[in-house]
């Protein structure tokens, strides 16, 4: 990789992260659930030596943000990360490491444990997790803390009290929530403004163009709140594919548990849209989620640097509202009740949307944030 290529990547043009959160990082995140060799028989094989060699090209191409989980990879993912940033004089403090806490991070190692607590949103599991994951990232502070998703048992004060202790403690910088519904989300926010504390200012869930049920609540949701979206499963699991692909190329990370049963018809147009554009089919997937909201961050994840480059392309595609029309309409969306009384096929994000409103006349409005678009990038990198 040239020196010159690397300038030039748009990795490089670092973003806001959130109205409510000032820290700024690389518009795409760099996913660690594939760095280990534990889970190799379901996500496929990714040496030590692999994963160095990714974590060390979304660096030089100017990436600096990076998602991982205290269980993923059986602890694998989060020790080698931390391994990684060792080798380096400052490298810790330049990048923006996000994990989580409340999945099983302890049943790999067999039932001379009591797994009780290892797991869940209590402020016990909280607790042991949290110190451990700053061991295996050998740092004093972790940038952002999700909770991988609310598992009914703690309180919303319980919860929210307990991460802001982190956050006093200097140990956590940033909280976002996983997996969660949005109501649960909003009330948290607001225990977290009454009392002075920190709220969550990321969402992270499961969005792409095959499945789009978190356009219903969670980005009204987001928007309202001023919380980024860092979506995972943006490529459709591994399952958006050129329908003249060959079956025996690499198709990177595969789980049938993503599967929606919308991806092949999704495939097909957004084959014909790369096609059209000389591009990837992972890059228009890419760039669809990118350009539907503000603040969006998409979690790429792959076991090659192919994988990455792929990813990275997005940056450099700017659909037409045409396009995104056309993806749309691969499959019919069911925005539900009462959305769909409000503005028929479409969730409603801004008062223009409302066609009740509409009736009484024309009316203006001042525009919401938008997505940062490909005109805005062209200036110099950092």
């Amino acid at each position: 990789m040239s020196t010159e290529n690397a300038k030039l990547s748009l990795l490089r043009r670092h973003r806001l992260l959130a109205p409510s959160a000032a820290v700024l990082v690389s518009p795409i995140c760099l996913g660690g659930m594939n760095f280990g060799d534990a889970w190799k028989s379901k996500l496929g094989e990714c040496n030590k030596d692999t994963t160095f060699e990714i974590l060390d090209y979304f660096y030089q191409m100017g990436g600096n943000f990076i998602d991982t989980s205290n269980n993923y990879q059986a602890e694998q993912s989060e020790a080698w990360i931390g391994e990684w940033m060792a080798k380096y004089p400052h490298r810790r403090d330049e990048m923006v490491i996000a994990t989580k806490y409340a999945e099983d991070w302890k049943t790999y190692t067999g039932p001379h444990l009591l797994q009780s607590n290892y797991g869940g949103n209590s402020a016990k599991s909280l607790h042991i997790s949290v110190e451990a994951s700053l061991k295996k990232f050998q740092t004093t502070y972790l940038d952002l803390l999700y909770v991988h998703f609310w598992d009914y048992t703690a309180s919303v004060e319980e919860v929210m009290t307990s991460l802001n202790i982190l956050v006093n403690q200097g140990k956590v910088l940033y909280l976002g929530i996983s997996n969660t519904p949005a109501w649960i989300v909003v009330k948290c926010n607001e225990f977290a403004r009454r009392h002075g504390m920190r709220g969550f200012c990321v969402y992270q869930g499961r969005w792409s163009a095959a499945d789009r049920d978190m356009e219903r609540d969670i980005l009204p949701m987001c928007k309202a709140e001023g919380m980024a979206v860092a979506p995972w499963g943006a490529l459709g699991g591994g399952y958006f594919k050129s329908p003249t692909r060959s079956q025996t190329d690499d198709q990177g990370r595969t789980l049938t548990s993503l599967v929606v049963g919308r991806e092949e018809a999704l495939s097909i147009v957004l084959d014909k849209i790369a096609k059209a554009r000389g591009t990837l089919i992972t890059s228009v997937a890419f760039a669809y989620i990118m350009q539907k909201a503000p603040y969006v961050f998409p979690i790429c994840g792959g076991r090659k640097i192919s994988h990455l480059k792929g990813n990275i392309e997005a940056l450099e595609l700017e659909l037409s509202t045409e396009e995104i029309d056309e993806i749309e309409a691969a499959y019919p969306f069911d925005v539900g009740f009462p959305l769909n009384v409000i503005n028929g096929p479409k969730p409603p994000l801004v008062p223009q949307d409302n066609m009740q409103t509409a009736v009484r006349g024309k009316f203006d409005y001042v525009e919401g944030p938008k997505p940062i678009s490909l005109s805005r990038t062209k200036g110099p990198s950092l």
